[in-house]
Protein backbone atom coordinates (compact mmCIF):
# COMPACT_ATOMS: atom_id res chain seq x y z
CA UNK A 1 0.00 0.00 0.00
CA UNK A 2 3.13 2.48 0.72
CA UNK A 3 4.25 1.87 -2.68
CA UNK A 4 1.11 2.37 -4.23
CA UNK A 5 0.46 5.72 -2.31
CA UNK A 6 4.51 6.34 -3.66
CA UNK A 7 3.67 5.69 -6.91
CA UNK A 8 0.22 8.18 -7.17
CA UNK A 9 2.00 10.94 -5.28
CA UNK A 10 4.67 10.78 -8.02
CA UNK A 11 1.91 10.60 -11.05
CA UNK A 12 0.62 13.54 -9.54
CA UNK A 13 3.74 15.35 -9.02
CA UNK A 14 5.12 14.43 -12.70
CA UNK A 15 1.40 15.84 -14.01
CA UNK A 16 2.44 19.35 -12.41
CA UNK A 17 5.41 19.21 -14.30
CA UNK A 18 6.33 21.04 -17.23
CA UNK A 19 9.08 19.22 -19.65
CA UNK A 20 10.12 19.64 -23.27
CA UNK A 21 10.34 18.38 -26.82
CA UNK A 22 11.59 18.85 -29.60
CA UNK A 23 8.94 19.18 -32.65
CA UNK A 24 11.26 19.86 -36.24
CA UNK A 25 14.41 21.14 -34.65
CA UNK A 26 12.48 23.56 -32.19
CA UNK A 27 11.58 23.20 -28.97
CA UNK A 28 9.05 23.81 -27.28
CA UNK A 29 7.27 23.33 -23.77
CA UNK A 30 4.96 21.07 -23.13
CA UNK A 31 2.74 20.75 -19.87
CA UNK A 32 2.91 16.99 -19.25
CA UNK A 33 -0.77 16.76 -17.51
CA UNK A 34 -2.13 17.34 -20.91
CA UNK A 35 -0.67 14.06 -22.17
CA UNK A 36 -1.89 10.93 -20.50
CA UNK A 37 0.60 8.60 -17.89
CA UNK A 38 1.13 5.34 -19.44
CA UNK A 39 -0.42 3.91 -16.87
CA UNK A 40 -4.07 5.71 -17.73
CA UNK A 41 -3.28 5.65 -22.21
CA UNK A 42 -6.08 3.26 -23.63
CA UNK A 43 -5.00 0.06 -25.57
CA UNK A 44 -6.02 1.34 -28.41
CA UNK A 45 -3.87 2.11 -31.29
CA UNK A 46 -5.29 5.15 -32.37
CA UNK A 47 -2.76 8.27 -31.63
CA UNK A 48 -3.68 10.86 -29.13
CA UNK A 49 -2.86 14.63 -29.55
CA UNK A 50 -1.38 16.61 -26.83
CA UNK A 51 -1.68 20.47 -27.24
CA UNK A 52 1.38 22.71 -27.54
CA UNK A 53 1.65 26.13 -26.43
CA UNK A 54 1.41 28.39 -29.23
CA UNK A 55 -1.64 26.28 -30.76
CA UNK A 56 0.57 24.03 -32.26
CA UNK A 57 -0.23 20.27 -31.95
CA UNK A 58 1.75 16.80 -32.88
CA UNK A 59 0.49 13.10 -32.54
CA UNK A 60 1.70 11.40 -29.85
CA UNK A 61 1.22 7.30 -29.24
CA UNK A 62 1.32 5.32 -26.11
CA UNK A 63 5.10 4.46 -26.59
CA UNK A 64 5.70 8.21 -27.28
CA UNK A 65 3.68 9.17 -23.95
CA UNK A 66 5.49 6.37 -21.80
CA UNK A 67 8.92 7.25 -22.74
CA UNK A 68 7.81 11.62 -22.41
CA UNK A 69 6.94 10.37 -18.83
CA UNK A 70 9.61 8.57 -17.51
CA UNK A 71 11.88 11.02 -18.91
CA UNK A 72 10.28 13.61 -16.65
CA UNK A 73 10.38 11.71 -13.89
CA UNK A 74 14.06 10.81 -14.03
CA UNK A 75 14.32 14.40 -14.79
CA UNK A 76 12.59 14.81 -10.96
CA UNK A 77 14.39 12.04 -9.75
CA UNK A 78 18.07 13.47 -10.17
CA UNK A 79 16.89 16.64 -9.29
CA UNK A 80 15.78 15.66 -5.98
CA UNK A 81 19.10 13.48 -5.48
CA UNK A 82 21.11 16.30 -6.68
CA UNK A 83 19.57 18.85 -3.82
CA UNK A 84 19.37 16.00 -1.26
CA UNK A 85 23.58 15.59 -1.76
CA UNK A 86 23.84 18.70 -1.45
CA UNK A 87 22.16 18.67 2.13
CA UNK A 88 23.34 15.47 3.74
CA UNK A 89 26.55 14.86 1.59
CA UNK A 90 27.23 12.75 -0.90
CA UNK A 91 25.32 8.73 -0.73
CA UNK A 92 27.81 6.14 -1.67
CA UNK A 93 24.80 3.10 -1.72
CA UNK A 94 23.57 4.92 -4.67
CA UNK A 95 26.54 5.41 -6.10
CA UNK A 96 25.82 1.77 -7.86
CA UNK A 97 26.33 2.86 -11.76
CA UNK A 98 24.51 1.84 -13.99
CA UNK A 99 21.20 -0.35 -13.03
CA UNK A 100 20.78 -3.61 -14.53
CA UNK A 101 17.70 -6.13 -14.61
CA UNK A 102 17.29 -8.40 -11.64
CA UNK A 103 18.01 -12.30 -11.97
CA UNK A 104 14.40 -12.69 -10.21
CA UNK A 105 12.96 -11.22 -12.92
CA UNK A 106 14.24 -13.64 -15.35
CA UNK A 107 11.72 -15.51 -17.30
CA UNK A 108 12.93 -19.28 -16.87
CA UNK A 109 16.08 -19.78 -17.46
CA UNK A 110 16.23 -22.01 -14.30
CA UNK A 111 19.16 -24.28 -14.67
CA UNK A 112 21.49 -21.11 -15.62
CA UNK A 113 20.15 -19.55 -12.43
CA UNK A 114 21.13 -22.29 -10.49
CA UNK A 115 24.47 -22.61 -11.70
CA UNK A 116 25.10 -18.98 -11.28
CA UNK A 117 23.93 -19.06 -7.43
CA UNK A 118 26.00 -21.82 -6.93
CA UNK A 119 28.96 -19.96 -8.18
CA UNK A 120 28.01 -17.17 -5.77
CA UNK A 121 28.28 -19.46 -3.11
CA UNK A 122 31.53 -20.84 -3.99
CA UNK A 123 33.64 -18.31 -5.85
CA UNK A 124 36.48 -21.20 -6.59
CA UNK A 125 34.04 -23.18 -7.99
CA UNK A 126 35.76 -22.98 -11.52
CA UNK A 127 33.53 -20.69 -13.61
CA UNK A 128 29.91 -20.71 -15.51
CA UNK A 129 29.75 -20.81 -19.18
CA UNK A 130 26.59 -19.51 -20.63
CA UNK A 131 25.86 -20.51 -24.38
CA UNK A 132 22.91 -18.89 -26.24
CA UNK A 133 22.08 -17.17 -29.61
CA UNK A 134 21.26 -13.21 -29.62
CA UNK A 135 18.58 -11.94 -27.31
CA UNK A 136 18.76 -14.79 -24.55
CA UNK A 137 19.81 -13.41 -22.12
CA UNK A 138 23.02 -14.36 -21.57
CA UNK A 139 24.73 -10.74 -20.49
CA UNK A 140 21.51 -9.77 -18.51
CA UNK A 141 21.89 -12.91 -16.19
CA UNK A 142 25.93 -12.38 -15.77
CA UNK A 143 25.13 -8.78 -14.35
CA UNK A 144 21.66 -9.91 -12.50
CA UNK A 145 24.27 -11.82 -10.18
CA UNK A 146 26.35 -9.52 -9.06
CA UNK A 147 23.62 -7.69 -7.05
CA UNK A 148 23.51 -11.28 -5.25
CA UNK A 149 27.02 -11.51 -3.85
CA UNK A 150 27.04 -9.93 -0.55
CA UNK A 151 29.57 -7.39 0.10
CA UNK A 152 33.31 -7.74 0.72
CA UNK A 153 35.99 -6.39 3.88
CA UNK A 154 38.72 -5.14 2.09
CA UNK A 155 42.10 -4.00 3.92
CA UNK A 156 42.49 -0.11 2.67
CA UNK A 157 45.05 0.60 0.31
CA UNK A 158 45.22 -2.93 -1.25
CA UNK A 159 44.94 -2.82 -4.68
CA UNK A 160 43.94 -6.35 -4.96
CA UNK A 161 40.82 -6.66 -2.85
CA UNK A 162 43.01 -8.40 0.36
CA UNK A 163 41.14 -10.03 2.87
CA UNK A 164 42.48 -8.83 6.62
CA UNK A 165 41.45 -12.65 7.66
CA UNK A 166 44.36 -14.22 5.29
CA UNK A 167 47.12 -12.27 5.48
CA UNK A 168 48.85 -14.84 3.82
CA UNK A 169 47.19 -13.98 0.54
CA UNK A 170 48.48 -10.71 0.76
CA UNK A 171 49.50 -8.77 -2.26
CA UNK A 172 53.61 -8.06 -2.19
CA UNK A 173 54.25 -5.13 0.07
CA UNK A 174 51.11 -4.74 1.92
CA UNK A 175 52.12 -6.40 4.72
CA UNK A 176 55.15 -3.98 5.03
CA UNK A 177 52.88 -0.86 4.51
CA UNK A 178 50.60 -2.50 7.29
CA UNK A 179 53.40 -2.45 9.87
CA UNK A 180 54.70 1.26 9.31
CA UNK A 181 50.59 2.81 9.11
CA UNK A 182 48.60 -0.13 10.64
CA UNK A 183 45.99 -1.38 9.71
CA UNK A 184 42.30 -0.14 8.58
CA UNK A 185 39.44 -1.62 6.79
CA UNK A 186 36.32 -0.99 5.03
CA UNK A 187 34.03 -2.71 3.58
CA UNK A 188 32.83 -2.40 -0.05
CA UNK A 189 30.65 -4.05 -3.52
CA UNK A 190 32.10 -7.16 -4.86
CA UNK A 191 33.76 -5.67 -7.68
CA UNK A 192 32.38 -7.00 -11.00
CA UNK A 193 35.22 -6.33 -14.11
CA UNK A 194 34.44 -7.06 -17.71
CA UNK A 195 36.92 -8.16 -19.94
CA UNK A 196 36.77 -6.53 -23.32
CA UNK A 197 37.80 -8.57 -26.65
CA UNK A 198 40.78 -6.26 -27.21
CA UNK A 199 42.24 -6.57 -24.17
CA UNK A 200 46.41 -6.68 -24.43
CA UNK A 201 48.37 -8.98 -21.71
CA UNK A 202 49.29 -5.38 -20.13
CA UNK A 203 46.16 -4.98 -19.08
CA UNK A 204 45.02 -8.33 -18.29
CA UNK A 205 47.88 -9.50 -15.97
CA UNK A 206 48.95 -5.70 -14.74
CA UNK A 207 52.28 -3.86 -16.12
CA UNK A 208 55.05 -1.14 -15.33
CA UNK A 209 53.42 2.52 -14.60
CA UNK A 210 56.30 4.37 -16.73
CA UNK A 211 54.54 7.83 -15.32
CA UNK A 212 55.06 6.52 -11.88
CA UNK A 213 58.20 5.44 -12.16
CA UNK A 214 59.88 8.18 -13.88
CA UNK A 215 58.37 10.51 -11.36
CA UNK A 216 59.10 8.54 -7.86
CA UNK A 217 62.73 7.22 -9.84
CA UNK A 218 61.60 3.27 -8.77
CA UNK A 219 59.67 0.46 -10.76
CA UNK A 220 56.09 1.25 -10.09
CA UNK A 221 53.53 -1.51 -10.62
CA UNK A 222 50.31 -0.86 -12.20
CA UNK A 223 47.59 -3.46 -11.51
CA UNK A 224 45.45 -4.92 -13.92
CA UNK A 225 41.65 -6.29 -14.33
CA UNK A 226 42.92 -9.63 -12.70
CA UNK A 227 44.02 -7.57 -9.87
CA UNK A 228 40.52 -5.83 -9.37
CA UNK A 229 38.72 -8.45 -9.86
CA UNK A 230 39.75 -10.65 -7.33
CA UNK A 231 37.20 -11.46 -4.80
CA UNK A 232 34.65 -10.64 -7.09
CA UNK A 233 32.83 -11.57 -10.84
CA UNK A 234 35.08 -11.66 -13.77
CA UNK A 235 32.94 -11.37 -16.74
CA UNK A 236 34.35 -12.52 -20.64
CA UNK A 237 31.46 -11.84 -23.13
CA UNK A 238 31.82 -13.62 -26.44
CA UNK A 239 35.00 -15.68 -24.68
CA UNK A 240 35.11 -17.76 -28.30
CA UNK A 241 36.40 -14.48 -29.98
CA UNK A 242 38.55 -13.69 -27.39
CA UNK A 243 42.65 -14.04 -28.39
CA UNK A 244 43.26 -17.18 -28.03
CA UNK A 245 46.73 -16.24 -26.12
CA UNK A 246 44.83 -14.22 -23.59
CA UNK A 247 42.13 -16.77 -23.08
CA UNK A 248 44.85 -19.71 -22.13
CA UNK A 249 46.88 -16.97 -19.92
CA UNK A 250 43.66 -15.60 -18.35
CA UNK A 251 42.38 -19.48 -17.66
CA UNK A 252 45.96 -20.32 -16.29
CA UNK A 253 45.83 -17.49 -13.49
CA UNK A 254 42.47 -18.84 -12.53
CA UNK A 255 43.27 -22.19 -11.41
CA UNK A 256 46.11 -21.92 -10.23
CA UNK A 257 44.97 -18.80 -8.18
CA UNK A 258 47.63 -16.37 -8.61
CA UNK A 259 48.92 -14.06 -10.87
CA UNK A 260 52.68 -13.99 -10.96
CA UNK A 261 53.94 -10.86 -13.27
CA UNK A 262 57.64 -10.81 -14.14
CA UNK A 263 58.46 -8.20 -17.02
CA UNK A 264 60.68 -4.51 -17.30
CA UNK A 265 62.66 -4.89 -14.29
CA UNK A 266 59.50 -6.55 -12.02
CA UNK A 267 58.77 -9.57 -9.98
CA UNK A 268 55.28 -9.64 -8.52
CA UNK A 269 52.66 -11.73 -7.57
CA UNK A 270 49.33 -11.47 -5.71
CA UNK A 271 46.07 -13.59 -5.43
CA UNK A 272 43.72 -14.16 -8.53
CA UNK A 273 40.41 -15.90 -7.26
CA UNK A 274 37.36 -14.37 -9.02
CA UNK A 275 34.12 -16.05 -10.15
CA UNK A 276 34.58 -16.53 -13.95
CA UNK A 277 31.51 -16.11 -15.92
CA UNK A 278 31.51 -16.49 -19.60
CA UNK A 279 29.60 -16.24 -22.26
CA UNK A 280 29.53 -16.71 -26.33
CA UNK A 281 27.25 -17.39 -29.51
CA UNK A 282 28.11 -20.97 -31.02
CA UNK A 283 26.66 -19.11 -34.51
CA UNK A 284 29.54 -16.95 -34.17
CA UNK A 285 32.16 -19.55 -33.58
CA UNK A 286 32.79 -22.43 -31.47
CA UNK A 287 34.68 -22.82 -28.08
CA UNK A 288 37.71 -24.33 -28.12
CA UNK A 289 37.51 -27.45 -26.16
CA UNK A 290 40.68 -26.82 -23.93
CA UNK A 291 38.48 -23.65 -22.61
CA UNK A 292 35.61 -25.43 -21.74
CA UNK A 293 37.67 -28.37 -20.36
CA UNK A 294 38.68 -25.39 -17.34
CA UNK A 295 35.66 -23.96 -16.90
CA UNK A 296 33.33 -26.10 -14.35
CA UNK A 297 29.94 -25.78 -15.36
CA UNK A 298 28.55 -24.90 -19.25
CA UNK A 299 24.86 -24.07 -20.08
CA UNK A 300 22.84 -23.12 -22.59
CA UNK A 301 19.86 -20.64 -22.77
CA UNK A 302 18.67 -21.81 -26.24
CA UNK A 303 15.16 -22.26 -24.25
CA UNK A 304 12.01 -22.29 -26.16
CA UNK A 305 9.58 -20.27 -24.33
CA UNK A 306 5.96 -20.29 -24.49
CA UNK A 307 3.85 -17.33 -26.05
CA UNK A 308 3.04 -16.41 -22.49
CA UNK A 309 6.47 -16.18 -21.11
CA UNK A 310 7.63 -13.87 -24.24
CA UNK A 311 4.73 -11.90 -23.46
CA UNK A 312 5.92 -11.04 -20.12
CA UNK A 313 9.42 -11.00 -21.67
CA UNK A 314 8.18 -7.86 -23.18
CA UNK A 315 6.28 -6.15 -20.76
CA UNK A 316 9.52 -6.73 -18.27
CA UNK A 317 11.64 -5.29 -20.66
CA UNK A 318 9.71 -2.35 -21.50
CA UNK A 319 8.73 -1.54 -18.35
CA UNK A 320 12.52 -1.78 -17.01
CA UNK A 321 13.50 0.43 -19.54
CA UNK A 322 10.60 3.20 -18.66
CA UNK A 323 10.66 3.09 -14.80
CA UNK A 324 13.92 0.77 -13.76
CA UNK A 325 13.54 1.57 -10.30
CA UNK A 326 9.75 0.23 -9.86
CA UNK A 327 10.75 -3.11 -11.21
CA UNK A 328 13.81 -3.25 -8.89
CA UNK A 329 11.89 -2.53 -6.01
CA UNK A 330 9.71 -5.43 -7.10
CA UNK A 331 12.49 -7.87 -6.26
CA UNK A 332 14.11 -6.17 -3.42
CA UNK A 333 12.36 -8.72 -0.83
CA UNK A 334 13.18 -11.84 -2.97
CA UNK A 335 16.53 -9.94 -4.24
CA UNK A 336 17.30 -9.82 0.00
CA UNK A 337 16.60 -13.43 0.66
CA UNK A 338 18.54 -14.75 -1.82
CA UNK A 339 21.55 -12.69 -1.01
CA UNK A 340 21.28 -13.68 3.07
CA UNK A 341 21.14 -17.38 1.65
CA UNK A 342 23.96 -16.62 -0.23
CA UNK A 343 25.95 -15.63 2.75
CA UNK A 344 25.13 -18.18 5.01
CA UNK A 345 25.08 -21.01 2.38
CA UNK A 346 29.37 -19.39 2.72
CA UNK A 347 29.07 -19.71 6.52
CA UNK A 348 28.19 -23.34 6.03
CA UNK A 349 30.42 -24.79 2.69
CA UNK A 350 33.58 -24.66 5.34
CA UNK A 351 31.90 -27.46 6.92
CA UNK A 352 30.24 -29.37 4.41
CA UNK A 353 31.54 -33.16 4.06
CA UNK A 354 30.60 -35.54 1.15
CA UNK A 355 30.27 -39.24 1.79
CA UNK A 356 32.65 -41.83 0.19
CA UNK A 357 28.92 -43.13 -1.46
CA UNK A 358 28.13 -39.62 -3.24
CA UNK A 359 31.85 -39.08 -4.94
CA UNK A 360 31.75 -43.29 -6.20
CA UNK A 361 28.19 -42.07 -7.46
CA UNK A 362 30.39 -39.11 -9.04
CA UNK A 363 32.94 -41.42 -10.23
CA UNK A 364 30.67 -43.77 -11.44
CA UNK A 365 28.82 -41.09 -13.66
CA UNK A 366 32.10 -39.46 -15.30
CA UNK A 367 33.24 -42.84 -16.27
CA UNK A 368 29.71 -43.41 -18.21
CA UNK A 369 30.12 -40.43 -19.55
CA UNK A 370 33.33 -41.39 -21.18
CA UNK A 371 35.12 -38.21 -19.79
CA UNK A 372 38.79 -37.34 -20.17
CA UNK A 373 40.70 -37.11 -17.19
CA UNK A 374 39.78 -36.15 -13.76
CA UNK A 375 38.69 -32.80 -13.88
CA UNK A 376 34.63 -33.73 -14.41
CA UNK A 377 34.63 -35.35 -10.75
CA UNK A 378 36.57 -33.41 -9.51
CA UNK A 379 34.55 -30.07 -10.41
CA UNK A 380 31.39 -32.06 -9.93
CA UNK A 381 32.53 -32.86 -6.35
CA UNK A 382 32.67 -29.06 -5.70
CA UNK A 383 29.45 -28.33 -7.46
CA UNK A 384 27.82 -30.82 -4.84
CA UNK A 385 29.43 -29.54 -2.00
CA UNK A 386 27.70 -26.07 -2.73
Amino acid sequence: REREREREKRESESMKMVGSVKVRGSCFRVPVARCQPASHVSKSKASRTCKLRGDISMNVNKSQVTRLVGRVRASSAEAEAETSEEKTGFDFSRSTGRSFLPLAKVIDQEAIKTALLLGAVDTEIGGVAISGRRGTCKSVMARGLHDLVPPIEVVEGSWTNADPERPDEWEDGLQDKIDKEGMKTLVKKAPFIQVPLGITEDRLVGTVDMEASIETGKTVFQPGLLAEAHRGILYVDEINLLDEGIANLLLTVLSDGVNVVEREGISISHPCRPLLIATYNPDEGPIRQHLLDRITMTLSSDVPLTLEDRVDVVDIATRFADYSDEVIQETDEETESARTQVVLAREWLKDVQIGEKQVKYLVDEAVRGQTQGQRAELFAIRVAKA
